[in-house]
This record gives C-alpha cells, structure tokens and sequence, in this order.
C-alpha cells in the first residue's frame, strides 16, 4: 500500500513538472518582439498613473479644453466690475497635447520653459537694515524695439502702470517663467519690475538679513518706495509660488492700508503645513521635496559664511528634504519650537480674510507642489475682494498651450485682468488705518527670517541702516511703522547733537531744551502704556476688575494680619485704655 502511494506521488511530480516544461516551451515558441510589446504597455500604464498624464481625456474631449471654475462672493463688485469682462478666465484652459501632464509640464518649465530674449534694466536697491535687493525693470520700449535702450536707467511716466512682481521658489529675473510676465506685459505697455529676493539674481547678501515665506518687509518697503517715487501711478503686484504666499500675507496685513491698486497671485502654497505634509505623500512628490531641498542647499552653499554662522551647517549639508533643512536652519535661526510653528506662522491662509484690495488668485488643480487641499475655498468665497480661478491641469507655473507650448496661459489671464482692473473703477485707493490688519501676532513680523518650503534662510532684523545711501527707504520705513511702537532712539541722537551744539556756542537753553525732549520722550512713554491700559481695560473690562476681586479676598488675610501687627502697638497706645478693653 504504502509502495503504491509512493509511486502515485513519483507520478504526480514527474507529470508537473512535464507540464511547466511543455510551458517554457510553448512560450520560447513565441518572438522576442511581443514580449518587448507587452513590457512597452505596461511600462505606458505605469507611467500614465505614476505622472498623472490625462492625454487620453484630452482626446476623448477634442482637446477643447476644460472651463476655468470661478469661486468668489455673491455680492463681489470686483467680479461684476472686472472678472466678468475678462474673457480668458470665462473661457477655457486646453494643454498642449505633448504636455498633459502636471509633471511633464513642470519639468519642461524649469528646464526648457522657451522663455522669451530680452535684457533688463537692473537697479541696486539699499534696504534700512543694510541688505541689497536687485529691482530689474523692463520697459515697454526694451520689447518693442521701437526706443533706444538705456542701460539702468528707469524713465519717469506718470501714465504707465508699474507691475511688480514677487519670484517664488529661489527663483530670480531669470526664471522661464518670469520672463514670460515679464514680456508680454511690457508688450501690452506697462512696465514691469522684479523683486529679486536677498541673495538671488547675482547680488551678494550683504546684511544679517534673509527672506523667508512670511518675511513681508521687503516687499512693504520696495512697493512703498515706489510709491512715493511715482505717487500718481497705479501699483500692480504679482506673486508667484512662495511669493504670492508673501502677496496675500503682505495684502492681509496691511488691510486698506497699502499703495497697490490689484494683485494677483499664482500657485500660492497658500497653507504650508498642508504642504509640507503633501509634499511627502508619494514617491512622485518625493522627488520635487529632495529637488528643492537641493536648491535650498545650492543657495546656502552661496552664501556659506551666512548660514555657517546663524544656522547648523553640517545638518545643511546632510538634508535630504525640505524639512530636513528647515529643522537645520529656519528652526535654529527663527528661534521656532519647531518647524510646524513656522509652518503656521507663515501660511498666508490666514490672512485670507484680511484683504481689502482686487485679488486674482490662479491655482491648478494638479499642481504637484502646492497641492488644492490647501486653497482656503470657504475664505475666499467670503472675502468680497477676491477671485479664485481654478484649472483642472496646469501644473505648478506651467499651465502650457498651443501645439508648440510656446505661451502661458496663466500669464494671458493675469493681464488681461490687470488691464480691465486699471480700466475700471474699481482700483483701490490707499486709506490711511492706524493699525494694519494682523491676524496672527506672530514671531515672524518681529523679523526676517530665512524662506525653508521654497526660498531661503533665516536672521534677526536691525532697524538701523548701516548705509549712507537710503535716505528715502528710511522714510518710507518710519512710515509704515507708525502704526507700531515707535523707538524713540533717533529721537535721543537729536537730542544729544542739540546739546553739543548749544554747549559750544554757548546757549544756556541747551539744557532746558534737552529736558523738554526727554520730558517729552517719557510722556509718549506713559501715553503708549495709559493707552495700552485703556485698550485692555475696554477689551477685557469685567476680566480685570474679576481678577481685582480674587485678588483682594485671596490676599485679605495674609495683608489684614500684616497691617494688625504693624499697627496694633501703636493703637493700644493712642486709643483710651477702657476703649482698647472693650
């Protein structure tokens, strides 16, 4: 019996086996190519999830493209009056066939882009704390071809509008994409203006003073500048990426406040700790956190006697991701608890509601980097200010079109919007406010701080300028803070030189008119405290006097037994004997 079961089970295996041979051989009997068809189909089905390329949709529709979706409030007069005359964003977006792919256009942007030829006009702008911001301007005339082009020098028309633009991820006037802006809306005849960031766009960083996500003063500063430079001529601001991030931070906390007439913003990140999350959810997104993460170190590696001195160099050097190096460097430097506090500290979100000016806001859906999780849809719809347009594709500052993918679409919209803006009007108008909008009081607005999501690094802010030669920023820098506790220290300086000056020329009102100014000086002093007090008590009236109340039982007994044994002596002494027996 058991030899039976032995040689059934011999039988079994030789017969298996003889059919995974016959197998093998039936499939060595097929060519070579097919198998090599077969690995190419699944190979592009692959691909076609992993990149999220939707050319199949495109074709199934006609490549018509799809509508651009408009979120904003029902009662917005900026739709009424400007979005709803702009035929581009009630058209719709179609990508270029070759590019339908949020990676794919991406990619292409950053290294391809076919930007257009030109020069700039390049102005070297001091900043009050002894930082240099590049300001490259192109003019109408420098792409027409019709002017002789001047070298640095920027003409005075109270007719044009100036378009300022804010560059996103360690991007500078070199940008595909900004030169993209920046053509075409010299073409319309408008004159366009780059704030390179600190440290970008080949000026070296000559203060302890970096930029960051939420680092607004430089923006403040250059527009203000502007402004008073060209008082009469409308201000446009463009942010791309981390530098419409900083546009709506900028917009939300100066409120009314501010000397621009529209914005727009592109793929702002808008949440940064959403993105900082996103951007490490897929191996697809891995790869644009360690790209950037290597930008980030190219442009540390740039300024390296900087960051050896206010960050961790050697953990710089070893990051692998964005968070790696914001755990290295902004952390250290913006004295964080963590990189998470930075992260909410800079997110323009929160200053959504704050705007008072006509905003564009442009995302795409897919964007690979700043993911539409983070659009703040609700605030944006409550806010009469501005307009959400979204795409369903476009990628991150791509949105490519036309069988050559030689334009932006993003690029048309914008202009077409600042130019029915500008032709309307709905233009804001600065109103003066005491104070600025500041939803979150943060650490941030105390001083600048190096970018980590896409820009830069991060140091404390000196409010004294260590140049001669920013006698007008100063201005506008005392201007905007007005509205802030003032430091009387140059108020002091005055004074002493005054002093000086009298004592030798002999003025014995030297002195009286030394203390009248410190007189004053200790008056705005308890002026800025009565009205501290007076804000906290109107604010928190039945607070204080409950706290007045606890304070005064709870301490009762240990103060009543203090005072009766200071003065219960002197009362035995001083009252009549009869009465003390009593």
């Amino acid at each position: 019996m058991d030899c039976d079961c032995s040689h059934l089970e011999h039988e079994a295996s030789s017969s298996s086996s003889n059919a995974y041979r016959l197998l093998l051989q039936a499939l060595s009997l097929i060519p070579i190519w097919h198998y090599m068809v077969v690995a190419v189909v699944v190979l592009i089905a692959f691909l076609y999830n992993f990149i999220e390329i939707h050319f199949l949709e495109d074709l199934l529709s006609g490549f018509s493209g799809y509508p651009v979706e408009l979120t904003y409030n029902s009662c917005s007069k900026i739709y009424e009056g400007v979005v709803s005359k702009c035929r581009i964003l009630h058209g719709r977006y179609s990508a270029t066939p070759w590019l339908s792919s949020p990676h794919l256009q991406t990619v292409f942007l950053n290294f391809f882009g076919r930007p257009p030829v030109f020069k700039y006009r390049r102005q070297l702008f001091n900043t009050p704390d002894g930082g240099t911001v590049a300001l490259d301007w192109l003019m109408s005339s420098d792409v027409s071809g019709g002017a002789l082009h001047m070298d640095d020098v920027v003409s005075k028309d109270e007719s044009t509008p100036i378009v300022i633009v804010i560059p996103g991820l360690t991007s500078d006037s070199s940008s595909a994409y900004l030169k993209h802006l920046a053509y075409h809306t010299a073409k319309h005849g408008w004159k366009v203006v780059i704030c390179n960031h600190r440290g970008l766009g080949g000026v070296s960083i000559t203060s302890d003073c970096f930029y960051n996500a939420g680092w607004t003063e430089d923006a403040r500063t250059v527009i203000n500048y502007l402004h008073k430079e060209n008082p009469r001529v409308p201000l446009f601001v463009v942010g791309t990426s981390i530098g419409a991030n900083i546009l709506i931070k900028y917009l939300g906390e100066d409120g009314e406040n501010i000397p621009v007439a529209g914005a727009v913003a592109i793929c702002g990140p808008w949440d940064l700790l959403i993105g900082d999350r996103f951007i490490t959810r897929r191996r697809v997104q891995r790869f644009y956190d360690k790209a950037l993460a290597i930008g980030l170190q190219g442009y540390a590696k740039l300024h390296q006697p900087h960051f050896s001195r206010l960050a961790n160099w050697e953990g710089i050097e070893k990051s692998l991701s964005i968070r790696d190096f914001d755990d290295h460097a902004t952390r250290i430097v913006g004295k964080y608890e963590t990189v998470d506090t930075y992260y909410r500290r800079c997110s323009s979100s929160i200053y959504v509601q704050s705007v008072s000016i006509p905003l564009l806001c442009i995302s795409a859906l897919d964007d690979p980097v700043c993911t539409r999780e983070a659009i703040p849809w609700d605030e944006c719809r409550a806010n009469k200010n501005i307009v959400l347009a979204t795409v369903k594709h476009g990628g991150h500052l791509a949105f490519f079109e036309g069988i050559t993918a030689s334009g932006l679409w993003w690029v048309r919209a914008a202009n077409e919007f600042l130019g029915v803006l500008h032709s309307s009007h709905y233009m804001h108008v600065q109103k003066k406010i005491s104070k600025p909008n500041t939803p979150l009081n943060s650490s941030i607005d105390q001083g600048p701080y190096v970018n980590v999501t896409e820009d830069g690094m991060v140091a404390a802010l000196n409010n004294e300028p260590t140049t001669d030669n920013v006698e007008e920023i100063k201005v506008i820098q005392d201007t905007h803070h007005d509205s802030h506790d003032r430091i009387p220290e140059e108020k002091a300086k005055k004074q002493d030189e005054e002093l000086v000056t009298n004592a030798k020329s002999g003025d014995s009102s030297g002195i009286a008119q030394t203390t009248s100014a410190d007189d004053a000086v200790r008056l705005d002093v308890l002026t800025s405290f009565k009205r501290y007090v007076g804000q906290l008590s109107r604010q928190n009236r039945w607070s204080i006097w409950l706290l007045v109340y606890i304070a005064i039982t709870t301490s009762w007994p240990l103060v009543g037994s203090a005072l009766y044994i200071v003065f219960g002596k002197k009362l035995r002494d001083i009252l009549p004997g009869g009465l003390v027996r009593r």
